[in-house]
């Protein structure tokens, strides 16, 4: 156990020195292991990993949802999704910013990220709300705490990884997220809603649209509702697998936004560039932390902390809470994919081992990076809007995102203490 909290100090030690935690993490694992183990299995090992993480069918998932996305994003759905929500609740006190978090799951639902979400929803929903007259903290914080349902509401990138990670069955995963997804975006609406009854001049009321418009607006989303019936429903009845489901939704993105016209060689070209940086970023970062578990799973640390922890004579759920504060904090000072795998490996026998589903636990995983990307002073949503929204201070985002913040916290809570919300969907499948 010595030896892997030698090489978890390691780890935080470089990142203090602002090294790539994914270099940090390599480079601790190999070498960590190569001192316990020897260097020639080591190598072997080493070698092992990228080749089996770089050519597992079951990764494909990942390159083939984020193209999904990115075709998607470039169709023009984003702007249609928020016309949409606009139509129906746009004359209300905090219409606008209702609209967001709607715009915001429904384009995570073909998404599958949350900074993508939050980038696309940056430039579709910011102008109409700073024309109207919103306050910029209220804009900035909701399209930051819409941006994280990206990863929430299937599919979902870090359920994907979390879910090949832990060999956990990915379609139960997606079906896990539905619920708590859709609660966490009633709650960003509720505190949208808080917020105007608070600062009525915060989030002005739009004009009312006719019901002729709000029908025609239905019309431009027909895309995204083909696609989650076809992709999400079909993972969900066992038609296809999650990685046939993610290949059939790319297709179908692909063609929705060659029917648009949206696409040109040079779109394609820049759309199939993006989603091999993003492809390779992330795979960049998997490997490391495989490098990094397959160290800590040497080392006696799994298994003593659980025995320690069983012997502390805590509740399960106390002990899975506590896991949660820890991420929480973690994640005000990481970047959220890094310190999930960086843990997980130490995290997740335990959690096992008290007898708890590992779909239940890869939610609340979701949750607390959700809450990770939108809290200062690191959160990746804040500083993906601060880069794109020039007129608005980064003090002004950090101001605004504090609700939606605590927002989130209370959704951690109701899956934590009410596991039904969470199982009940994946309990129905085949």
């Amino acid at each position: 156990m010595t030896e892997a909290l030698v090489g978890f100090a390691a780890v935080f030690a470089f990142a203090l020195l602002r090294i790539p935690l994914a270099v940090a993490m390599g480079l601790v694992g190999v070498v960590g292991l190569g001192l316990l183990r020897g260097w020639p299995p080591t190598m072997a090992n080493a070698a092992q990993v990228v080749y089996d993480t770089g050519f597992a069918y079951t990764l494909s998932v990942v390159p083939l949802f984020i193209l999904m996305g990115n075709f998607v994003a470039r169709a023009g759905l984003a702007h249609e999704l928020f016309r949409a929500a606009y139509t129906f609740i746009g004359h209300l006190r905090g219409g606008l910013a209702h609209a967001t978090v709607l715009a915001c799951a429904g384009f995570g639902a073909i998404c599958g990220s949350s900074i993508a979400t939050a980038a696309t929803m940056a430039k579709v929903a910011y102008p109409p709300m700073k024309k109207l007259g919103y306050a910029d903290h209220l804009s900035t914080g909701v399209i930051a705490a819409g941006g994280t349902l990206g990863i929430m509401i299937p599919p979902s990138t870090i359920l994907v990884i979390y879910g090949i990670v832990t060999e956990t069955n990915i379609g139960k995963l997606f079906a896990a997220g539905v619920l708590p997804g859709l609660f966490t975006a009633l709650l960003l609406m509720g505190v949208v809603a808080w917020i105007a009854w608070r600062d009525p001049t915060a989030a002005p009321p739009g004009e009312r649209s006719s019901w002729p418009e709000r029908w025609l607006a239905l019309r431009g989303i027909w895309g995204v509702i083909v696609l989650v019936i076809v992709v999400l429903g079909g993972i969900y009845g066992g038609v296809f697998t999650a990685t046939e489901g993610a290949g059939i939704g790319a297709a179908g993105a692909f063609f929705f936004a060659l029917a648009r016209r949206a696409l040109t060689w040079r779109v394609l070209y820049e759309i199939l560039i993006e989603s091999a940086r993003t492809t390779a970023m992330l795979f960049t970062i998997l490997i490391a932390a495989m490098l990094f578990s397959s160290f800590v799973n040497f080392t006696t640390m799994p298994g003593d902390l659980k025995d320690y922890i069983l012997h502390l004579g805590l509740s399960p759920l106390m002990v899975v809470g506590a896991m949660m504060v820890i991420y929480v904090l973690l994640g005000t000072i990481m970047e959220e994919l890094s310190m999930v795998l960086l843990t997980i490996p130490v995290f997740f026998p335990i959690v096992t081992g008290l007898g708890f589903d590992p779909v239940w636990f890869g939610v609340l995983i979701v949750l607390v990076v959700q809450i990770g990307l939108i809290s200062p002073p690191v959160g990746m949503n804040l500083f993906v809007l601060n880069s794109l929204l020039k007129g608005v201070s980064l003090s002004q985002i950090f101001r605004g995102v504090w609700l939606f913040v605590a927002a989130l916290c209370v959704a951690l809570l109701v899956v934590l203490e009410f596991q039904p919300l969470a199982l009940w969907l994946p309990s129905l499948m085949r």
